[in-house]
């Protein structure tokens, strides 16, 4: 009878010795060689007549070979489940000697294993945690950026023939050229569509009077001013950080000129912009505006409070993990095997993802978070609205169920949204046990702040 036993190497690495009685595997090692007797076609032999000797002769070693390593595997497995060890990854074999498998001379065999086991998981206490809620404070200067906005954006555009205002939208194409004017082979050519009063107080001037069809050159640095460069050169296919672009020359060729007229602040728009709010005036109209603004920087800081959260998780449970094996388990890993130099080099950004995922599984576990097929459906949904630009339609329409119902036989599309959605439902339980405390900020300041945060983390 087959017996597994087990010692320690390390902190939570162990070994496992499995030890096979030849019983345990020969009955179905004679098994299938009949199998094997009854289906083989061989020339001079009957279907099913084939002599038991020939057939140990011709594929004996490998099939002795499978049913020793089922067998192995089949213990192994069953030890693990019945003594409720959670471990890392699958167990890697030590010390492995195949050439003793000699299916003419079945003998007792045992073989070892290494394993690395899961630790204790021991969530911090999160209402003692330092967490800073955000507050950007709305000023009447962003309600009039956006009010504007909302003005362009539902305006209309009518063409002109002369450029005549810092206003004036500028269909252009940009050529590189060279010194004498001539373009510059393999470089840049883009069409733009710029406003007049995006060019620089020198190249402004110059644009008055011009008409569809005239060009003017400049070097980037002198059309433009420093703070609508960085755009250009990424937009025309450059490096955006790289500053040696500002010197090349380009042809400017107005294709069309056109003058934006704002839409109209009146009781029409109110209502197609928010049907059925009964938004008359003005004051209501910015109040409103005000209110989407606060809602659009109070998600912000909440996934900066969810940021927040991850580091406190991470930072502040105690989690010790089976180095040595798991560093071994990383060469394992991928078509080509790493080097240990390798698995060095990439175990610390590997620990720290399985130490999420071990919190992860508490949190979900201690807490009953589940995700319902009707959540990934609806996940689905919003998904699709959100491609087509947050158009507002109806959900039940058969060509969106269609889509729906494709996408939930995408199994790598539903274990992505099934762990978007879980993941959303950890950091929402996460966020009851705060006491957070709350602190007032400029959008300007918060989004330094962030951006800040993520290039300290690349």
């Amino acid at each position: 009878m087959a017996t597994v036993t087990r010692s320690p190497i390390g902190p939570l690495h162990d070994r496992l010795t499995v030890t096979l009685d030849k019983k345990d595997y020969l009955p179905s090692f004679e098994r299938s060689v009949k199998d094997y007797g009854r289906k083989a076609n061989i020339p001079g032999f009957r279907k099913g007549m084939v002599p038991t000797g020939l057939i140990k002769k011709m594929v004996g070693p490998s099939l002795f070979t499978d049913e020793v390593l089922k067998t192995v595997d089949r213990e192994l497995i069953g030890w693990l489940q019945q003594e409720k060890i959670e471990i890392f990854a699958q167990p890697l074999p030590l010390e492995a000697d195949f050439n003793q498998l000699d299916c003419n001379n079945p003998l007792d065999y045992t073989f070892h294993f290494e394993i690395g086991c899961k630790p204790p998981v021991q969530l911090p206490d999160l209402g003692k945690a330092a967490i800073t809620r955000y507050v950007v404070t709305v000023t009447g200067e962003m309600i009039d950026n956006e009010l504007t906005r909302l003005q362009n954006r539902y305006g209309n555009m009518k063409d002109q023939e002369v450029v005549d205002n810092e206003e004036n939208v500028l269909n252009v194409h940009f050529t590189q050229v060279g010194a004498t004017g001539e373009p510059v082979e393999g470089g840049a050519n883009k069409d733009n569509s710029l406003l007049v009063k995006y060019f620089s107080e020198n190249a402004r001037k110059q644009w008055m009077g011009k008409k569809t069809g005239e060009t003017l050159t400049f070097s980037l640095g002198e059309a433009f001013e420093e703070k609508e460069r960085e755009w250009l050169r990424g937009d025309l296919g450059f490096d955006k950080t790289d500053t040696s672009a500002d010197n090349l020359l380009f042809s400017i060729a107005i294709t069309k000129i056109g003058l934006l007229e704002k839409r109209e602040l009146n009781e029409e728009f109110f209502e197609q912009l928010y049907p059925s709010k009964e938004i008359k005036t003005l004051e209501q109209f910015r109040e409103k505006i005000k209110e989407e603004i606060q809602a659009h920087w109070n998600a912000q800081a909440t996934n900066q409070i969810h940021d927040q959260l991850y580091h406190q998780l991470l930072d502040h449970t105690p989690l010790s993990l089976p180095e040595a094996f798991l560093k071994k388990w990383l060469q394992t890993q991928g078509e080509n095997p790493k080097t240990p130099e390798q698995a060095e080099e990439e175990y610390p950004k590997f620990s720290n993802q399985l130490k999420w995922t071990l919190i992860s599984e508490k949190i979900v576990a201690d807490n009953g978070i589940q995700v319902d097929p009707q959540e990934l459906r609806q996940f689905a949904k919003q998904q699709l609205f959100s491609y087509m630009g947050g158009m507002s339609m109806a959900e039940e329409q058969p060509w969106i169920n269609d889509y729906v119902e494709k996408m939930m036989k995408d199994r790598k599309y539903v274990e992505d949204a099934f762990h978007r959605i879980q993941t959303q439902k950890m950091f929402e339980w996460a966020t009851t046990q705060l006491h957070p405390t709350d602190k007032a900020i400029t959008a300007e300041d918060f989004t330094s702040m962030v951006e800040s945060h993520q290039h300290d983390h690349h």
